[in-house]
């Protein structure tokens, strides 16, 4: 097969994000201490207008509370699972529903995984090879982390020799560099910490509902002038 049939053929089966991701540009990145503690916080996240969930295998139980907090949420939001580092982990995922994968790392053969089970794949990098890289090998968006070391002008810059290419940062960011970055060309804007805050560890969820609100309306006000 030539470059350009390879090519071609990895447009065909790459996935555009999801049409809740489209509406609601911004990823929570949940990581707490044990999965049991996921579905209050979901809830409010949900519920303050931010529908894309990320669950990182760096929460005992990560998996294994998957199918049932798909169940629970339904068509409410899109649940993916993050930090995966080999094909092992993603399989598992992907068996237990995962509607999206996350890696922090490239690895090609996660990618192919994914892109051949028809589950979208957003693969972290930071140099533009490694950006490419993983576009070309068929992700839905690449994740440019750790984003905060890079700051939102370097999605513009990315653009340049690679116009089509769709990027989600992560890591670092802040709450008001949301619209920075949507202004930037990000599909999406991935947040963790900022807007979780102690939201696992006793924080109030009211709190937690005030800031969820607050980043869904700078998203959509970023995308209103994007």
């Amino acid at each position: 097969m030539t470059t350009a049939s390879a090519t071609s053929l990895t447009s065909r089966r790459r996935l555009p994000a999801s049409p809740i991701l489209a509406a609601s540009p911004v990823i929570a990145v949940l990581r707490a201490s044990d999965a049991a503690e996921y579905e209050r916080v979901i809830a409010v996240l949900v519920a303050s207008g931010i529908r894309s969930i990320e669950l990182t295998l760096t929460t005992p139980g990560a998996i294994a509370a998957l199918p049932a907090l798909l169940t629970h949420f339904g068509e409410d939001a899109e649940i993916g699972v993050g930090t995966i580092l080999t094909t092992e982990q993603a399989s598992r995922a992907i068996d237990a529903g995962a509607q999206y994968l996350v890696t922090p790392t490239v690895n090609s053969a996660v990618v192919t995984l994914a892109v051949e089970a028809g589950v979208r794949v957003f693969p972290g990098g930071l140099t533009p090879t490694e950006l490419y890289s993983s576009w070309s090998a068929g992700a839905t968006a690449v994740k440019i982390f750790p984003a905060g070391t890079v700051g939102a002008s370097f999605g513009s810059h990315l653009r340049g020799p690679f116009p089509d290419i769709e990027f989600v940062p992560s890591g670092g960011i802040s709450l008001d560099d949301v619209p920075l970055w949507l202004r930037a060309g990000a599909m999406a804007v991935s947040l963790g910490g900022p807007l979780l805050g102690d939201a696992f560890t006793g924080g109030s969820l009211g709190l937690l509902a005030d800031r969820a609100t607050r980043v869904t309306e700078l998203a959509a006000e970023a995308r209103s002038i994007r």
